[in-house]
């Protein structure tokens, strides 16, 4: 099972742009591009670098501090340690879904 959660107002990330949310003791970075918004994990498996902080090119994000990239889309999930959201925009709200 799974549950949908608030974790951010669409209003909080603007466009093209990412912020970083605790939600249950968890990183989630949160990226807007161009009006779609993708989270993930925030910690880079790597080194740690905040992912939240990185650069977004061709639907991936490069952490700041290695330079590591990681597709920010879930259904392009490699097995490389970064956590994909599935994300539900509804409204104003974005909301994810968390495993149990």
């Amino acid at each position: 099972m799974s549950r949908i959660v608030k974790i951010a107002s669409k209003n909080d990330v603007p466009r093209n742009g990412s912020i970083c949310v605790e939600q249950e003791n968890e990183y989630i970075a949160v990226f807007n591009v161009d009006g779609t918004f993708y989270a993930i994990s925030d910690v880079c498996p790597h080194a740690g670098g905040p992912l939240s902080e990185g650069v977004v090119e061709n639907g991936k994000v490069m952490c700041p501090w290695h330079g590591w990239s990681f597709h920010l889309d879930p259904e392009h999930s490699p097995e490389d340690g970064v956590y994909r959201y599935k994300v539900i925009a509804d409204n104003d709200d974005i909301n994810v879904e968390i495993p149990d």
